[in-house]
């Protein structure tokens, strides 16, 4: 035997014996205890600054984790192991919606038959504490599914009626305190925060050991602002405040730049972002989506996919639908233009992008509109890598998580999806996804397309329900706004 046939039996031998190793430490599951071996797979590295793909791979997966990642003759799996023939297939990191809004658990599906594992619900009922303990047992599929709590805000222009109302320091406090009771660790912040409630938000976060995310708060809205007279809360100040991340780069414009279209100002802005190392969350589709369907005339509400949104929040956005049919198309234009433009001084002074699509709400379509983002931050000028770090590696840096998350790795969470096509060349591959590894359970392209029918089944009255509970857990009365 020549010395390169040595090595390659001996390299055999040691990863074989890793895997015995790994068997035997491994206590036994409640259910099959069955591993999975994703065989013979190209598995795509975005670590580095320029994405690497690596074929004849193979990827053993046991109770939720990523366990082994070796050469495909050099893992041997035994009987009892399920095993997939990846044919080559690409494997990559599953992706991140960063910004969604779930009303029902019908949903959860049409994330995961787009190749979403992880989402972070962006407005808290208690239905979302429930969905999450269910995925993570394993009693229900759907994304791993992170969630704030319900949206904190004070009284004004962009008050909705699920939002939870604080204006004083007293009151802000108390319903920290109350979303932490429910079970809640992560708190939403809205733009017409009271500097006195805001404030308060985040020393109560801080005794709670909870997390701070949402629209950057202005204070109280008073006539002139922004072009006349600042904010009561300038956006410098927010800073250094320890979000997780700032929501909406159209926010970032209003707010950061008093709504100026000024480019030397917003390279300035996007430094100072960085400088203070604020991850931002730029959803460029959910103004984008506003302005489409301005220049359709609102044809575009009714495009193929719409079918997964809640006709319960369909029926009550029907005021907003028929504004944005009627908007002003250039002025509109102009605006989305330099959301791009801000999006792409904000990636090259260093700020961490993660993305996000608002899914969920207006016409943002659960699954398929974070794709439809991730084709806006290339279309702003990010590269292909740049593009699908925002959607797996960032956000698992931007929520302390970049050791269990994020990457095709060992000792990370099986949250992977097969592509028949390399995205790095395309991002469009990434709408036909050919099957999904969720929390370690596989799901193929027959079971992916099952869920996109079953979340096209909507149940209103269960939806209202979820509402309705989550309105009396905040202290609301749902009877009052009709409900």
């Amino acid at each position: 035997m020549d010395s390169e046939s040595t090595m390659k039996a001996f390299a055999k031998l040691v990863a074989s014996f890793s895997l015995l190793l790994a068997t035997l430490a491994m206590p036994a599951r409640a259910d099959t205890g069955q591993f999975l071996l994703l065989r013979n797979v190209s598995i795509l590295d975005l670590d580095g600054d320029e994405a690497v793909l690596t074929s004849g791979m193979s990827i053993l997966i046991w109770d939720g984790k990523i366990t082994t990642i070796a050469t495909t003759e050099e893992i041997e799996p035994d009987t009892a192991t399920r095993v997939i023939e990846g044919d080559g297939r690409i494997v990559m990191a599953g992706l991140v919606d960063m910004h969604v809004h779930i009303w029902d658990r019908a949903s959860l599906g049409a994330y995961l038959a787009h190749g979403v594992t992880t989402v972070r619900n962006a407005s808290g009922m208690p239905l979302h504490l429930r969905l999450a303990s269910q995925i993570e047992k394993g009693m229900l599929a759907g994304p791993r599914l992170l969630t704030s709590g319900p949206i904190l805000n004070s009284p004004g222009p962009n008050q909705q009626i699920n939002h939870q109302f604080v204006t004083t320091a007293e009151e802000a406090r108390a319903a920290v305190r109350s979303q932490h009771e429910q079970g809640y660790r992560h708190l939403k912040v809205h733009s017409n925060l009271t500097r006195e409630a805001y404030e308060a938000v985040l020393d109560e976060a801080a005794i709670l050991d909870m997390t701070v995310m949402g629209h950057t708060p202005e204070g109280v809205r008073q006539k002139g602002m922004p072009v006349e007279m600042p904010f009561q809360i300038a956006f410098e100040e927010i800073l250094d405040d320890g979000l997780v991340t700032i929501e909406h780069v159209e926010s970032i414009v209003w707010h950061g730049l008093r709504d100026r279209h000024d480019e030397a100002a917003a390279r300035e802005l996007a430094k100072r972002i960085a400088a203070a190392n604020v991850p931002v969350d730029a959803t460029l589709l959910a103004f984008y989506n506003l302005l489409r369907v301005a220049e359709t005339n609102g044809e575009y509400l009714g495009r193929e996919g719409t079918g997964l949104m809640s006709p319960l929040l369909v029926a009550t956005s029907q005021a907003e639908y028929d504004r944005w049919s009627n908007e002003d198309v250039p002025r509109n234009r102009a605006a989305f233009e330099f959301y791009k433009l801000m999006t792409k001084y904000l990636s090259e002074e260093g700020v961490l992008l993660v993305a996000g699509s608002d899914a969920g709400i207006f016409t943002n379509v659960p699954g398929m509109s974070l794709i439809d983002e991730l084709e806006l931050l290339e279309e702003a000028g990010l590269d292909r890598t740049q593009v699908l770090r925002a959607a797996t590696i960032n956000p698992a840096i931007a929520l302390g998580e970049e050791a269990s998350a994020g990457r095709v790795a060992e000792g990370h969470r099986a949250d992977l999806i097969l592509l028949d096509d390399d995205p790095t060349k395309d991002l469009a591959s990434l709408r036909s996804v050919s099957a999904v590894v969720a929390g370690g359970d596989f799901h193929d392209r027959a079971a992916l397309d099952a869920m996109l029918v079953t979340a096209a089944e909507h149940d209103i009255g269960r939806t209202q329900a979820n509402l309705v509970e989550a309105l009396k857990a905040q202290g609301t009365d749902p009877a009052a706004l009709g409900l």
